[in-house]
């Protein structure tokens, strides 16, 4: 007969952290969130940190390359979904890598035969009031001038008027060569009184604007997740169908770190698909594996070689796999087991393994939970589908502003691959749905909120860091009726307009 566990499979809800001491160093300010990305040695670093707990899920409408510069400018990371051709991710990826932190590639440019309409067009349609005028009109064109809102008046100038008459032509710009540094940009800005600092090659060929806003946003963002070359951190999905084409072309691109995106890892697949990557690259190239939700899964692909291990399978709010095939685990439990395998792994190979919690974050104060379970870093979709800079419409949806998000398993996103089981390229069935989530603005403002609620949980168990958290942190189960309790209950609530009318 089968193997039937005795103890039920629970989800974050199911606990509650209970206080510890809180000395007077346990204030949020002195908390560090920085977390290992990927596997290292004992008494080693691991060659990528992150400074916030966070990820944004493989998905199409989650994480494309506005997503993955704002998660890293706060100290995240996201991975570019995979469920689109080689090219396409690979120029996504590229283009956050070109996006060097305080060296931005000018994506409005106009020829100077062009004309003032034709400004205004390009300005109405991308909202940036500096523009580059090149020899071609492209983004790496030899410089010719640069035109800002200060060059023209509307009510003054005709709009046939060519570019070329009201830019700042290229002879009385202030510019400077590839290869300076952003302080030294930024001095050049403040002594000249700029606003922004075009950056030409050798050849006066466009390379970067640096402007003076950015010093601002540089300043802060303290936690931006950055590389060797100060560009921006970006992981990307792969699958395990045509990894041997998609992987070099990621790695060519500049991807800092790749993940198989599956709905269950413990499966010959990813141990072939690792095996390849390890032996064409080595350790230099970071992949993740996963989800798996018990011991034997994650030693599994400890084995096979992954970089950090997602647990989670049908967690996610758009996720239909547990009532679609009966397969899955709730996801405090499947974390308890697989971080308690990841510390005797530890112990016994010397190797530490990050863990990633993948899905069943309904609450901030999951986060928090799934972070003293031992999760080293949080995947999160829906959270994140929310914000301005996830790549989906804002629509409006019976009055209410809306965010559309769908599972890549649902049939919008047919991301086949995903659900490999070795057969035939196509989704059989289903195991996502296609819906809506509330749009909740800009991704700093929520995010900042999320993370001040695991500072402040954090210090109310006595802890100042993730690991001293995992150390300390004492769980209970709740029951049905404490969870209630827990709530707000029994009063009449002001800030609902029913209860106003009452």
């Amino acid at each position: 007969m089968a193997y039937l566990y005795e103890e039920p499979s629970r989800t974050f809800s199911e606990y509650l952290l209970i206080p510890g001491y809180s000395s007077i160093e346990c204030v949020p300010a002195n908390v560090s969130l920085k977390t290992p990305l990927v596997k290292f040695k004992k008494g080693e670093e691991p060659s990528i940190t992150l400074n916030i707990p966070m990820s944004s899920a493989i998905m199409q409408s989650v994480s494309g390359e506005e997503m993955a510069k704002a998660l890293s400018r706060e100290g995240g990371i996201s991975f570019i979904y995979g469920s689109q051709p080689i090219d396409a991710q690979c120029a996504m990826v590229a283009r956050v890598k070109a996006f060097k932190a305080g060296f931005v590639p000018s994506d409005s440019n106009l020829r100077a035969e062009d004309t003032l309409l034709d400004l205004i067009a390009l300005k109405e349609k991308k909202g940036h009031s500096t523009i580059a005028v090149t020899e071609d009109g492209s983004s790496s064109g030899t410089l010719l001038g640069v035109v800002s809102s200060r060059d023209w008046r509307p009510s003054r100038t005709s709009l046939d008027t060519p570019i070329n008459q009201i830019m700042t032509p290229f002879a009385n710009l202030v510019y400077a060569r590839e290869g300076i540094t952003l302080s030294e940009a930024n001095d050049i800005i403040w002594e000249h009184k700029l606003n922004s600092l075009p950056i030409v090659d050798e050849k006066n060929r466009l390379k970067y604007f640096v402007f003076r806003k950015d010093y601002d946003c540089h300043k802060d963002n303290p936690d931006e997740l950055l590389d060797e070359k100060k560009r921006y951190r970006v992981g990307a999905g792969i699958n395990t169908r045509d990894f041997k084409e998609r992987v070099p072309a990621l790695v060519h691109s500049g991807a800092d770190v790749l993940c198989i995106d599956s709905s269950e890892g413990y499966s010959e697949w990813q141990r072939l698909t690792l095996s390849w990557i390890k032996e064409q690259y080595g350790d230099q190239v970071k992949v993740g594996a996963g989800n798996v939700v018990d011991r034997e899964g994650f030693l599994f692909l400890a084995e096979s070689g992954a970089d950090f291990v997602k647990v989670g399978i049908g967690g996610g709010s758009i996720c239909i796999t547990r009532e679609t095939k009966g397969i899955g685990r709730g996801q405090a439990t499947a974390l308890l087991e697989v971080a308690k395998a990841r510390d005797e792994y530890f112990k016994e190979k010397g190797v530490y393994i990050p863990i990633c919690s993948d899905g069943g974050i309904v609450l901030d104060y999951h986060m928090t939970i799934a972070l003293a379970m031992g999760a080293d870093f949080l995947m999160l979709g829906r959270y994140f589908a929310r914000f301005d800079e996830s790549p989906t419409e804002k629509v409006n949806v019976k009055g209410s502003y809306m965010k559309e998000y769908w599972g890549e398993g649902s049939s919008r996103a047919r991301n086949w691959q995903r659900y490999d089981l070795g057969g035939d390229g196509k989704l059989s069935f289903v195991e996502g749905v296609d819906s809506y989530v509330p749009y909740a603005g800009p991704l700093k403002d929520n995010l900042n909120l999320s993370l001040s609620k695991i500072k402040s949980t954090m210090c109310n168990c006595g802890a100042l860091s993730i690991s001293e958290l995992q150390q300390k942190a004492r769980l209970t189960v709740v029951s049905s009726t404490s969870i209630i309790e827990g709530g707000a209950h029994d009063v009449l609530l002001k800030d609902s307009q029913d209860s106003v009318k009452k």
